[in-house]
């Protein structure tokens, strides 16, 4: 008996140890912190039933786990957003100010990147999160999604290629999102557009993700004119029922929305050369728990 509290004690020590990291990497495999909340139930469930003395390394064992559960809750996922209602967008989160510290982590769980992410295979954006985000070798990668070590380089490759073509082509800094998002918030509060609309790239693409549960965009907004009109029709019917509340949602400066006081949706913002060219507003309640309290990460 006191061996087995033993092995208990152990395991769920490791497992704490490397929560945040696990929680990372599912999260980036699935854009869903509800979704990868379960996960790490899943891989708890099967980590405490591991012979320790086997496990060489832990935190490689243990984000193998993580990964192949992801991997398979991903496949599962991808059904059910065919029939998602309106655009899908990740689930947002209220990120420790220490992720925006480590630039190469905020721009992983960036809800920009994010977006890049859903345009690759499940098992592409595994390996690609595994490999360029965590630095995993291909061997242990391999083990995670059951394929051989050249087929993990070959989609490893592809999936850096494809990510490239479509990720912001700078590194954003903090004071040039916190600069857009003032401009962002003052337009909220004074109802004075023009200072976003100085900041709106001629090709901007405004998203929204109500889920069929609150009112959203149907479909993307495109072009400086358009999403201009659409916000002030915004300013217009909210007013000053609206109040903004800049946070660090996915390790970047956004903007939390209430109406009359209710938490009410979710603004991030893409930023590239100084302009903004993706503006993303999540409103269905489902994916908006995140944004209460912070959400630590790591790598």
């Amino acid at each position: 008996m006191a061996e087995a509290n033993e092995h208990q004690d152990s395991a769920t020590e490791a497992f704490v140890a490397h929560r945040d990291l696990l929680f990372t990497v599912a999260y980036e495999i699935l854009g869903s912190a509800t979704d990868t909340e379960d996960v790490l139930q899943e891989t708890w469930l099967r980590w405490a039933g591991v012979d320790h003395g086997t496990v060489r390394n832990q935190r490689a064992y243990l984000v193998r786990i993580a990964a192949r559960q992801a991997l398979t809750r991903l496949r599962t996922l991808g059904r059910r957003r065919e029939s998602y209602v309106g655009p899908w967008l990740p689930e947002p989160l209220l990120t420790t100010p220490d992720v925006a510290e480590d630039v190469e982590l905020a721009d992983s769980v960036s809800m920009a990147m994010l977006l890049v992410l859903e345009t690759l295979a499940p098992t592409e954006r595994a390996v690609f999160v595994l490999r360029e985000v965590f630095a995993v070798d291909y061997d242990e990668i391999a083990r995670a999604v059951d394929k051989s070590p050249a087929a993990v380089r070959q989609i490893a490759h592809r999936a850096r290629v494809h990510v490239a073509e479509r990720r912001p082509r700078d590194t954003v800094s903090q004071s040039e999102s916190r600069a857009a998002l003032s401009a962002f918030q003052r337009a909220v509060e004074t109802g004075d557009l023009q200072g976003l609309v100085d900041v709106l790239a001629p090709d901007v693409v405004a998203l929204g993700d109500g889920g069929g549960v609150r009112q959203a965009l149907p479909r993307p907004v495109v072009g400086r004119d358009k999403v201009a009109r659409l916000l002030a029709v915004g300013l217009e019917q909210y007013g000053e029922m609206v109040s903004a509340e800049p946070v660090q949602v996915n390790g970047y400066p956004a903007l939390v929305l209430r109406l009359d006081g209710e938490l009410d949706c979710v603004v991030a913002l893409r930023i590239d050369g100084g302009m903004v060219t993706g503006l993303y507003t999540v409103r269905n309640p489902e994916k908006l728990s995140h944004v209460e309290r912070e959400t630590s990460l790591s790598r």
